[in-house]
């Protein structure tokens, strides 16, 4: 903590000198306009209403501000001039009237500006756009996610793999990004401890206004992740009084999934209180097998599970006046699963051998967020401090049961672990813009994660010498603490504009068992970033971008109690991991057509000591391997994106997206070598394995607007075949179709959709390390969903929007999950 205080002090020592600057600038201005605004039906003030000068033509925007709380506006600054105003206003007409500036006349007040409504109702909520469009800024790229990819599924996960150069693993809800599984996700910019599988499932698609790719983070944001950032942007309600929307779906494979939620809103004066509940029940099959040739034997898999899963947010934000602003909220999060399987194993050449396990399993895990904001907007336009803590907490239970039946040396025996784990986040962030055309950013964090695992166990296994003994009961701590500040300076001249930027991090981690030796290591880093635009016109923007990036080890890739295990195959983590780091360049275009836009993008990766998959034979069972992971040496990857907007014709919009990426993974394979009956008496064969992967995803979506109301959508997607260190993964491929139709004004919707419509999803692999296999998996992908949406509550935009504070990311996860 001695650390943190003298971070937050030295940059409150840089910060407070300019604001005592800026607060004493005498200067008097050029020109000024001044003025009311009230409304048309209650004569009150309107606050918060945009006040634009723009020239005298009307085709440029001079400058700009907003209304106080009693509805007064002044702008300084004017040069001389003929200017026009305007005062916008959701709800309202747009005033404009004409205005002159001159020496005898500097200071024009304008008086009383009545607003009059628009006769036309409007909705209480933010609209939903109808189409997809995707939209590359700076330092991300922005999917604003329309209607058309709403009805593609019910949560979150369900969408993911609509997105450009995002896939989600159907079966395990794994995350991906250029295929990379090295990816941050956050839910309006914060991470949570709720694993990222369970936290997409229980996302209402209908809730997600934005997904944010930011693959090459500027030095503003933490560093994790070698693919970048995937920032989940949800819609946010603002309206004076009470307000907002419930949704409901029900999905039917060969079990039902049902999900729900529900959004409010309350607006009144300084105050705005919001909350949400969320929920997704649901039973899941899955069922797969592998071959194993040179044995030829047969591993049937049979899984079902039932989970719960309910998350509420409570929050509320004080606008204390025009410059300052306190928010606080918190996420509750609560699961529960059950969880059955059958792995049943035919050797059809030795039936004495046949074996069948059952396992069953109960799990219950609780996620609590604490979240503290608070804003100082100074004098100058965009120049402000803030301060933020994030507390969060997550604790998991897991009773696993384990029954063997057939020529098994193991007798039956259960598993229980328990996961706790916290991670507190502070951080101060500065934003001063120096000029008209510079902006510098500043900032420092502290942040710290701890975490232990307890395991305990009635099964036997074998010790050093061979024999069986009980299972030893672990306790497994892992804590790290990084301590950080970052700097970015950007400018934007003319046509061109270029942000630099640095942060350092000094990190400490480590590692301890009962059982095992300790681990610790330390190391201070900077990592750089660059940022250079050229935008010659409105329709083409060209980017180049570097970033140099860290993969600190997960959590399940340093745990060394088994995460999972099989008759055949168990799961560790390597307690030694050390990071990987990355080098990432990138380029990126982006052009609009007539009637839509093209975005597409290369990029290149250097990455040293890389994580990845090793596979040992087990010293002590040689009939069994060893799952865990590794370090090894340089690599690098390469890949291509693009994205296409368009719509041929007013009733038909076309969304598609095309994505190729090259990576060279290395590995570590066991096997055993010899025709002894005995497997001690084999050799055990070490292979370092060099596998080129290229593999590539085809996306493609049509929506057609039958009438007003109701809209049809097409979705194709195709993923070309890939290959890690163990398999050659077999192409796949599915097309959805969904409706959907609008009543009640707008107000309500109902979904349709028929997904995997060919049946045609399956996990299909074949192998030869570290010996030759093949097999399959399937799940619920062949299903119909139904949902229904509904928004309601009154009152007009008269409030000041929640600051979305939440939209600018700073956080790029935690590096446990």
């Amino acid at each position: 903590m001695k650390r943190v205080i003298f971070l937050f002090a030295l940059l409150l020592c840089i910060i407070l000198p300019e604001n005592l600057k800026a607060n004493n600038d005498n200067e008097p201005p050029v020109g000024s306009i001044s003025g009311t605004v009230v409304d048309n039906a209650l004569n009150q003030p309107v606050a918060y209403a945009a006040i634009v000068v723009k020239s005298e033509d009307g085709s440029e925007t001079i400058t700009g501000g907003i209304t106080t709380e009693d509805g007064t506006f002044e702008i300084k600054k004017l040069p001389e001039g003929n200017f026009v105003l305007e005062v916008q206003f959701i709800g309202y007409k747009t005033h404009s009237q004409k205005l002159v500036i001159t020496k005898r006349n500097r200071k024009v007040d304008v008086g009383t500006i009545t607003l009059v409504e628009e006769t036309e109702e409007l909705s209480e909520v933010e609209v939903v756009a109808e189409r997809t469009t995707i939209e590359q800024r700076v330092d991300r790229k922005v999917i604003n996610v329309g209607k058309d990819l709403t009805t593609a599924g019910a949560t979150a996960s369900d969408i993911m793999n609509n997105i450009p150069s995002v896939n989600v693993d159907s079966q395990t809800g794994d995350i991906t990004m250029r295929g990379n599984s090295n990816v941050r996700v956050m839910v309006d910019g914060k991470l949570s401890n709720v694993p990222v599988a369970q936290l997409l499932r229980q996302i209402p698609s209908t809730s997600i206004k934005s997904i944010e790719l930011i693959t090459n983070p500027s030095a503003k944001y933490n560093p994790e992740g070698m693919s970048g950032i995937i920032n989940i942007v949800l819609h946010k309600n603002a309206n004076i009084g009470f307000n907002g929307s419930i949704t409901t779906g029900l999905t039917k494979g060969i079990e039902a999934k049902f999900n729900s939620s529900i959004d409010m809103n309350y607006r009144n004066g300084k105050f705005n209180f919001y909350g949400n509940y969320g929920n997704n029940i649901g039973k899941y099959v899955n069922d797969g097998h592998i071959l194993r040739v040179d044995e030829n034997s047969v591993q049937d898999f049979d899984f079902f599970n039932n989970n719960k899963s309910h998350l509420y947010k409570v929050g509320v934000d004080f606008y204390l006046n025009d410059k300052n602003t306190i928010s606080v909220f918190t996420n509750q999060n609560i699961f529960d699963g059950e969880g059955e399987g059958i792995t049943a194993i035919t050797y059809r050449d030795d039936l004495a051998r046949n074996l069948t396990q059952f396992f069953s399993d109960v799990s219950d895990n609780r996620s609590e967020q604490y979240n503290f904001d608070y804003k100082l907007d100074f004098k100058k336009e965009g120049h402000n401090i803030e301060l933020e803590v994030d507390h969060n907490r997550f604790e998991n239970n897991q009773d696993a049961d384990f029954r063997t039946t057939g020529a098994s040396l193991f007798p039956n025996y259960m598993d229980f672990v328990d996961t706790e784990r916290t991670q507190t986040i502070a951080n101060l962030d500065y934003v001063n813009p120096l000029d008209s055309i510079s902006k510098l950013e500043i900032g420092v964090e502290s942040r710290n994660f701890e975490t232990n695992v307890g395991y305990n166990s009635t099964g036997l296994s074998f010790n050093s010498d061979g024999d069986l003994v009980p299972t030893p009961s672990t306790d497994f701590d892992y804590n790290m603490d990084v301590y950080s500040a970052y700097v970015t300076f950007g400018q934007n001249r003319e046509k061109w504009s270029y942000q630099v930027g640095a942060r350092i991090e000094n990190v400490e981690v480590q590692a301890d068992t009962n059982r095992l030796r300790a681990f610790t290591d330390k190391y201070t880093e900077i990592y750089p970033s660059a940022f250079l635009t050229y935008k010659p016109n409105d329709k083409d923007q060209l980017q180049v971008s570097y970033s140099r990036r860290v993969d600190r080890p997960g959590l399940g890739q340093v745990n060394p109690i088994r995460e999972w295990a099989t008759p055949l195959i168990s799961s560790f983590g390597n307690p030694s991991l050390v990071p990987q780091f990355t080098n990432s360049y990138e380029t990126n275009y982006t052009k609009r057509i007539k009637n839509g836009s093209i975005t597409a993008g290369v990029f290149y990766r250097s990455i040293s000591d890389e994580i990845n998959r090793a596979v040992y034979v087990d010293r002590l069972d040689f009939n069994k391997l060893i799952l865990t992971f590794d370090n090894f040496a340089k690599t690098s990857a390469y890949g291509f994106e693009m994205s296409v907007n368009y719509k041929p014709v007013k009733w038909w919009s076309i969304n598609g997206s095309f994505d190729y990426y090259s990576q060279t993974n290395r590995g570590i394979t066991e096997s055993l070598v010899g025709d002894n009956p005995d497997p001690t008496e084999n050799d055990i064969l070490v292979e370092n394995v060099e596998v080129d992967n290229n593999a590539w995803n085809l996306r493609m979506n049509n929506s057609f607007t039958v009438t007003k109301k109701l809209t049809m959508q097409l979705f194709g997607f195709y993923r070309g075949q890939n290959q890690n260190i163990q398999f050659t993964i077999e192409p796949m491929y599915f097309v959805n179709l969904g409706a959907r139709y609008s009543f009640a004004q707008g107000k309500g919707t109902i979904s349709l959709n028929y997904n995997d419509i060919f049946n045609s999803m399956m996990f299909q692999f074949d192998g030869q390390r570290p010996y030759v296999q093949d097999g399959g998996f399937n799940w619920e992908s062949h299903n119909v969903y139904a949902g229904l949406s509904y928004r309601f509550g009154g009152g007009k935009y008269r409030a000041k929007q929640r600051k979305r504070r939440d939209d600018n990311t700073k956080q790029s996860g935690g590096g446990i999950l």
